[in-house]
């Protein structure tokens, strides 16, 4: 029989290895060591190209027929940063008091312990697969992205998938997330005539332009659907480039980025935009629009199979019904929804990308437990 796996002592190992994006260290080989005692087979996959650094990817498979569960996550890190402004190291993965510090602790090198740990734990027939990549916390352009289109192209179909991304709020298994708002991130340049502050009349100011397409364009841009909260458009920066005070500029670049729920696809968002800047007073400037990088959508998982499995799951162990969480940023799971329904339940994160990040081991060990119990009921 195989022995069981410490998710304290795996996540340990994996947090002493400093695997910032795309650096691996060994947190591969921590992994290997882990999975294939476990009967799992582990294929590594590097990706690059697409204007992005090359990554490591792990795939990782067991068993044959019945249901196909699938885990998906990231073992690379942001930087530590100041690393002297740190109590306890950054990869020397201290306990103290309950609590294991280090970076990944919480983002997300937990909910990978948790999940291998679960495996060992959980008598289970059908199939378990494992998509971990190394790319997650910066471009993932060579990441989870084309790791999922490799092993469809491989034949692999999945019914199911956890990305074990931190979810709760307060405690282990209080908040599910089934969704996720898209975000689409564009620029405006408005381009006048610079000039003297003293001779307007032979300058054309682009400012006030500027600034009634960001009044025009800001905030709400409706009032929310049934499981998402209202779109929003936010701008981040104006820059002009101008240095002194006694010339008009130029132009003006103005950044945003709008985060939108089910109402919207990038391309509507696209027209909605360019509608509003149509019908905006130019002053006879001239006015740019460009959508900046790639787009994610908004999605929905199907909220039976899996997602109702682990529901009565949560519901059973813990006594209360999760939420069903459609905030927060993106993450790979808009990749996997493309495959299928996916999920993401992890740890409660209030320190992921924190000085001092870290978790309650007793958090890490709910989560394995529940990890377990929702594998014994999806794989029977």
């Amino acid at each position: 029989m195989t022995d069981v796996v410490d998710p304290v002592q795996l996540l340990a190992a994996l947090i002493r290895e400093p695997s910032v994006t795309p650096e691996l260290h060994g947190v591969f080989e921590v992994l290997e060591a882990a999975l294939i005692p476990l009967g799992f087979t582990c294929q590594r996959v590097r990706f690059e190209g697409d204007g992005s650094y090359p990554v490591d990817n792990l795939f990782a498979t067991r068993g044959t027929g019945g249901r196909h569960l699938l885990f998906a996550g990231h073992t690379d890190v942001v930087p530590p940063g100041d690393e002297a402004a740190w109590r306890h190291p950054p990869f020397a993965a201290e306990i103290v008091d309950g609590t294991i510090y280090g970076r990944g602790a919480a983002d997300m090198k937990s909910g990978i312990a948790a999940f291998v740990a679960a495996i060992s734990r959980a008598p289970a027939d059908g199939t378990i697969s494992l998509a971990i990549t190394n790319d997650e916390e910066a471009d993932s352009v060579n990441g989870t992205d084309k790791l999922m289109a490799w092993a469809a192209a491989e034949g692999h179909r999945f019914d199911f998938a956890i990305v074990g991304e931190p979810s709760a709020t307060a405690r282990v298994g209080d908040s599910i997330k089934v969704g996720r708002r898209g975000s689409l991130n564009g620029q405006i340049r408005v381009t006048g005539t610079q000039g003297h502050v003293a001779y307007p009349d032979k300058a054309n100011n682009p400012l006030p332009v500027a600034a009634a397409l960001m009044l025009a364009l800001s905030g709400k841009l409706d009032d929310g659907t049934e499981h998402f909260p209202p779109s929003n458009l936010e701008f981040t920066s104006m820059d002009v480039g101008n240095a002194t005070t006694n010339v008009i500029p130029a132009s003006a670049l103005l950044r945003f980025n709008v985060r939108y729920n089910d109402r919207w696809t990038p391309e509507t968002l696209v027209a909605a935009i360019e509608d509003v800047i149509a019908n905006q007073d130019k002053r006879n400037c001239a006015v740019e629009f460009a959508v900046a990088g790639r787009p994610s959508r908004s999605f929905l998982s199907d909220l039976g199979g899996g997602i109702e499995t682990l529901i009565e799951t949560i519901s059973r162990r813990t006594g209360i019904p999760p939420e069903l969480s459609t905030g927060g940023g993106t993450s790979d799971a808009r990749f996997i929804v493309e495959y299928c329904p996916v999920v993401e339940f992890g740890l409660p994160g209030p320190t992921m990308h924190k000085i001092d990040e870290n978790i309650r081991l007793s958090d890490l060990e709910d989560l394995t437990a529940l990890y377990a119990q929702f594998i014994a009921d999806y794989l029977g």
